[in-house]
């Protein structure tokens, strides 16, 4: 009777390992995958370093910067408190830009010149003139997007809007995305990082939002793979020959004593 039930327990182990390796087995090799990827991909390549050019400094020779106006403009737009006050270059003309937020806990951003008037967010032709004079190589782009918003999948989630999304037919096809309140680069993405990207989503399960680390199907797929490993443990430990010869010696220890 108990060597049935040991048959027993041993099939049903082995039955649920195998089972549990099918069914989380893709998704291990997807985290090997995607490991593979990240581990093995220059981190400042996926960001798009290699293919933009940092947006030129300011010079100290300053013209004279009318903040007095600027505040009162604030003010008048219902201003609360200042996020962040700093000066811009845009297309060779220094531009004063303000973070601030409302009496009502929202927040926006206003460009000035320096004189203290207040300037319209970034046309087209300014996000262009700027994504030009940034690309690398020098490029003309093939596609200009205006973007008031974006869904969770949208390789530009959660940055500013309205933003402006210049397109180059280059190699890795890179798109340089410009916040027009902003006035200036906001980031890159090209083929490298898109694949980056969707390896990410992948790796982390979240299939809404891409981003989450810690959403529900993660931690029941993690468990389920520490419940594989440690069944092929048991698996092994029944298994061994090793063990068994070792059990049988102390079996017939234990009869002759």
């Amino acid at each position: 009777m108990f060597h049935i039930l040991k048959k027993s327990f041993h099939f049903q182990i082995r039955k649920y390992h195998r089972y549990l390796g099918l069914f989380i087995g893709i998704q291990f090799l997807l985290w090997t995958v995607g490991g593979l990827y990240f581990s093995w991909t220059d981190l400042d390549d996926i960001h798009g370093d290699h293919l933009h050019k940092k947006p030129p400094l300011i010079s100290t020779e300053l013209p004279e910067l009318n903040t007095t106006a600027v505040l009162e403009a604030l003010k008048k737009e219902g201003a609360d408190s200042i996020r962040s006050f700093s000066l811009i270059n845009l297309n060779d003309q220094v531009l004063i830009r303000v973070r601030y937020l409302l009496h009502d806990g929202s927040g926006d951003t206003k460009l000035f010149e320096a004189n203290g008037r207040e300037r319209a967010p970034l046309d087209r032709e300014e996000a262009v003139r700027l994504a030009k004079s940034l690309i690398v190589p020098p490029a003309e782009p093939v596609r200009v997007e205006y973007l008031t918003q974006t869904g969770p999948h949208h390789e530009y989630r959660e940055k500013p809007l309205p933003a402006w999304a210049i397109s180059f037919n280059t190699d890795d096809a890179p798109t340089i995305y410009i916040a027009a309140k902003e006035g200036s680069y906001n980031t890159i993405r090209h083929t490298r990082w898109r694949y980056f990207d969707f390896l990410w989503m992948l790796h982390t399960m979240d299939y809404a939002e891409r981003d989450d680390f810690n959403n529900t199907l993660l931690r029941i797929f993690s468990v389920l793979g520490l419940i594989t490993i440690l069944s092929g443990f048991v698996l092994f430990y029944i298994s061994s020959p090793l063990i068994r010869r070792k059990r049988k010696k102390e079996r017939a220890g234990n009869e002759r004593s």
